[in-house]
């Protein structure tokens, strides 16, 4: 007898797009690969499903949504070596192997690239899924444009401005790579997803950034120290998200928090005249060149910083942050426009503050007119080490519908790889004690090894929230951010069958892509 193809998960806990937990059956047409409504189904088709799996009482969730990770088991995103098909082959090894964490979609990340190889990369990085494995959704170029006080491990000497605006990243990423959505869909692709993170006080970003959000891709704010000013403007000009918030920008400061300032930003924001407030001296130093070398007489050495990682800053940002109102000329330069020529024109439609504010019935609130701003959504690494517990709390209690769960993992995430010495590159090797990666014989980090299911649980301790909120930062709130929440991401009908089941602490029991089966835990 032949199956009608049609499968009910009962016996399950679903994950709400509130972060609730409900007691519910699911409906998916594995034949499809896709969710289905129950209750439409059954007065359509006047059938019940053939198979019926019992989840004992567990979570059934979307599967997570990593939207930053470098690489993982083995390969680095960020490096071209042996042609296309060995890179095809390495990217296939990650989709095949990541599903054990919960990951059934990823957006592959590069770091800063000579400029020869970014048309090659992100060619190779459109929108693919292997058989029985995660799904590559596309590309995340993070850099060139970047500020150098905040490079992190990005190579100094392929760090550039964008001198022509849009035509510069064009020239950089190639033109076939930043053509409108549709056009770069072209092929079949339903769900493909492009982000950029650059810095907006660079020379030339800030006009780029309209331009590339009506082109459906995803600008974030990083590696930056522009002010709240900037940082403003940037998210009126279509900027959508911020990078590894907390990382690679300036220490909160109370009277200009700068970029992460914007996760208590007020949705009378964009009413506001330009604000001309500078409690602070402008820097006398261009931190976009390169630090003079101190007087020979001058007795304090410059000290290592104690970590190689992508996201940690190569330079330590004072207190008195940001560093810069930048210096005068920047100032000048990137002064917040009035807010009327600052009206969003991203592609990918923000959620509506309404659902976000809380207001009593009767009130007249000006954060449901056409002028509301809209706070950014903004990613975090949840390790215990990039971010201390108190920030992560701090962050999300302030703003809960934007926080989305990264890795930001390098090439050696293996949740396998034992503690130890292990080669890593150029000839250095790493000593791997938990979740933390040394070089070899210092105290100097290495990066993140964190799988997303660990960052999940960690989070929902951090932040004090509910285990079925924490799945919602690594489910829901990356795909409305990358606006592909009707595919990806949560369990409405007609979304992909991409699904987990975890236990009631959240530990990944098996994985399913398209209603297929892929990993058990054995």
């Amino acid at each position: 007898m032949t199956s009608n193809g049609l499968v009910c998960f009962t016996n399950c806990l679903l994950p709400q797009e509130d972060g609730g937990l409900v007691e519910q059956d699911l409906w998916i047409d594995e034949r499809r690969g896709v969710i289905l409504d129950a209750q439409a189904t059954f007065f359509l088709r006047k059938e019940r499903p053939d198979k019926i799996i019992d989840i004992g009482g567990n979570i059934l969730s979307p599967g997570y949504i990593d939207i930053q990770i470098n690489g993982g088991f083995g390969f680095d995103f960020s490096v071209y070596e042996g042609g296309d098909q060995a890179y095809r082959d390495g990217l296939k090894l990650v989709a095949e192997r990541i599903v054990e964490t919960g990951v059934t979609a990823l957006v592959p990340t590069i770091i800063t690239q000579e400029k020869y190889l970014y048309p090659k990369l992100l060619r190779l990085l459109r929108p693919w899924s292997p058989p029985g494995a995660a799904h590559l959704l596309g590309w995340h170029a993070e850099g060139p444009f970047l500020h150098l006080a905040k490079r992190g491990a990005h190579s100094p000497p392929l760090i550039i401005p964008a001198s022509d605006g849009f035509k510069t990243f064009e020239s950089t990423y190639s033109p076939e790579n930043l053509v409108d959505a549709e056009d770069w869909l072209m092929g079949g692709d339903t769900v493909g997803v492009r982000i950029i993170t650059a810095a907006p006080e660079v020379e030339g970003v800030m006009d780029a950034i309209a331009t590339a959000s009506k082109r459906g891709i995803c600008f974030n704010i990083g590696h930056s120290i522009c002010s709240t000013d900037i940082a403003t403007a940037a998210v009126q000009n279509g900027a959508r998200c911020i990078t590894h918030l907390f990382n690679a920008m300036p220490q909160l400061h109370h009277r200009d928090p700068s970029i992460i300032g914007l996760l208590g930003s007020s949705p009378y924001a964009s009413l506001a005249p330009a604000s001309d407030f500078a409690p602070l001296p402008p820097s006398t130093v261009n931190i976009q060149e390169k630090p003079t070398p101190p007087a020979p007489s001058t007795p304090k050495k410059a000290i290592p910083p104690p970590y190689a990682s992508e996201a940690f800053d190569e330079i330590q940002t004072p207190p008195q942050t940001p560093v810069v109102l930048a210096t005068q000329s920047q100032s000048k330069a990137h002064k917040r426009p009035q807010s009327k020529s600052l009206t969003s024109t991203a592609a990918i439609t923000p959620t509506s503050l309404g659902s976000r504010q809380s207001s009593q019935s009767g009130n007249i609130s000006l954060a449901n007119s056409a002028f509301a701003f809209e706070r950014p959504f903004y990613e975090i690494i949840v390790d215990g080490i990039h971010s201390h517990p108190n920030s992560v709390r701090l962050a999300y209690s302030a703003h809960p519908d934007g926080c989305i769960l990264i890795t930001d993992a390098m090439k050696i995430l293996d949740p396998h790889l034992k503690d130890g010495i292990h080669e890593w590159r150029d000839g250095r090797r790493f000593y791997k004690e938990g979740d933390k990666l040394y070089l070899e014989g210092t105290t100097t980090l290495a990066g993140s090894v964190i799988p997303l299911d660990k960052c999940v649980r960690n989070f929902a301790r951090f932040a004090g929230c509910s285990l079925g909120e924490a799945i919602k930062c690594a489910t829901f709130n990356p795909a409305k951010c990358l606006g592909i929440e009707n595919k990806k991401g949560s369990l409405r009908a007609g979304a992909d069958a991409d699904l987990i089941v975890l236990d009631r602490q959240g530990q990944v029991l098996n994985t399913w892509v398209k209603g297929k089966l892929v990993w058990e835990k054995k």
